[in-house]
């Protein structure tokens, strides 16, 4: 196979990604559009002197790609998706897929109509933590899964998520959804099968009330394809070493996501799940515990940094409080996010080239969009039950079938995750 020919729309805080598809003799990078110039001048330092630099991500196309990564920030997906879709170059879109409900029907709609590949960055899929978390519930370890809650300490959501556009409602809809999607789509494919039934309830509670806010950014355009980019990002101001949250500065001009959140879902197979979310903690790590009607696992830290997490089983008596466990694993990663980027990467250039199966779909990214939408409104609406629409039938049976069209009439049901 010749060298593949990558693009990458949005150089900036998720550009390192695309650093996995340079890999000269395999793939390069040859083609980068940003409408700043921090991150043109980016781009030239992750792939070299030799890569075409645009402010436009329509010139592009000009570069003949294989296929094109959408990195942008999140409320900026869906143009540049659409175009290289229409073009019939295969796509990357990072996660979520948009911060819409309405925004992910376009895209998988338009995926369809132009019969190009779509994929959808969802690295969670490959972390060597939960894929090990998935294979001992295939085993029947716990037996059937009841129940599946999941606790995200995001001990440095003030610098992350607080300091730039992302504590925007109108960039993000709010993080349940921005920051939760990995872990809803997590969820879901612990469980095997999509939130229908939400309650959720959150608050604003630390940095809403910190005056100590400055600009951040730089001022923005009209527009998605022709507006400056903000110049500096969340994780320029990033210091550790203050504490408590409250002391935090820097923070964005608009903060009005909520920074703890709690929401409750029923799937369509029944389980039952929870999902809170803390941005105020002093530790920054992921916590799965799954319950089946013959046991339960859990893990203790997630792989995604320089942590070598442990998933411990209990499933053969009952007892008290038994740290021991029954059985216990250590996971062993390497390279960013414990590999999970690397292989994301290799998947799609792999997928792009000749379709088949993934670890990913664009169902279970929509469906967690889906997830994140409908806890965000009944958040917002106190706590009220909130039902999320299920995807159109034929667009489950086309994703369903590895975006290809299969035989025999839709059957309007999603494959498990």
């Amino acid at each position: 196979m010749s060298e593949l020919r990558v693009g990458v729309v949005g150089v900036g805080q998720r550009a390192a990604l695309a650093v996995e598809a340079h890999r000269p003799g395999r793939s390069r990078v040859v083609s980068c559009a940003d409408p700043a110039a921090r991150g043109r001048a980016y781009a030239v330092d992750l792939f070299g002197p030799d890569v075409a630099v645009h402010t436009d991500f329509r010139r592009m196309l000009d570069d003949r790609l294989d296929a094109v990564f959408v990195l942008t920030p999140d409320d900026r997906h869906v143009e540049p998706a659409l175009f290289f879709l229409a073009a019939g170059v295969p796509v990357f879109v990072e996660k979520p897929l948009a911060i819409t409900l309405s925004d992910c029907d376009r895209l998988l709609r338009a995926a369809r109509a132009s019969r190009t590949r779509l994929y959808v960055g969802h690295n969670l899929r490959h972390l060597p933590m939960l894929r090990r978390m998935r294979e001992l519930i295939d085993e029947g370890a716990i037996g059937r899964v009841r129940s599946v809650w999941c606790r995200h300490f995001v001990g440095h959501g003030g610098d992350f998520y607080f300091k730039d556009w992302h504590a925007e409602r109108a960039r993000t809809t709010g993080l349940l959804l921005q920051k939760g999607a990995h872990d809803l789509d997590a969820i879901h494919w612990l469980a095997g099968g999509w939130s229908r039934d939400v309650v959720a309830m959150g608050d604003l509670a630390v940095y809403g009330g910190n005056p100590r806010r400055e600009p951040v950014f730089a001022g923005a355009g009209p527009d998605a394809g022709g507006r400056a980019e903000e110049e500096v990002r969340a994780q320029d101001g990033f210091a550790p070493e203050v504490w408590p949250p409250t002391a935090m500065t820097g923070l964005n001009p608009i903060v009005d996501v909520e920074d703890i959140s709690m929401m409750l879902t029923r799937l369509d197979n029944g389980v039952l799940a929870s999902y809170q979310q803390c941005h105020f903690t002093p530790d920054y790590w992921r916590n799965y515990t799954v319950i089946g009607d013959e046991g339960r696992l859990e893990n203790f830290g997630d792989g995604l940094e320089d942590d070598h997490p442990s998933i411990k089983l209990w499933n053969r008596r009952r007892s008290g409080y038994r740290a021991d466990a029954d059985r216990s694993e250590s996971v062993r990663g390497g390279g960013l996010h414990g590999g999970a980027d690397r292989a994301l990467v290799e998947e799609f250039l792999r997928f792009a080239v000749e379709g088949g199966p993934t670890r990913t779909s664009p169902i279970a990214a929509r469906e967690a969009v889906a997830a994140g939408v409908a806890a965000t409104a009944s958040l917002r609406a106190g706590g009220v039950r909130t039902v999320v629409p299920p995807l159109d039938p034929d667009l489950v049976r086309y994703f369903t079938a590895h975006q290809s069209e299969p035989p025999g009439p839709p059957s309007g049901v999603a494959a498990a995750p």
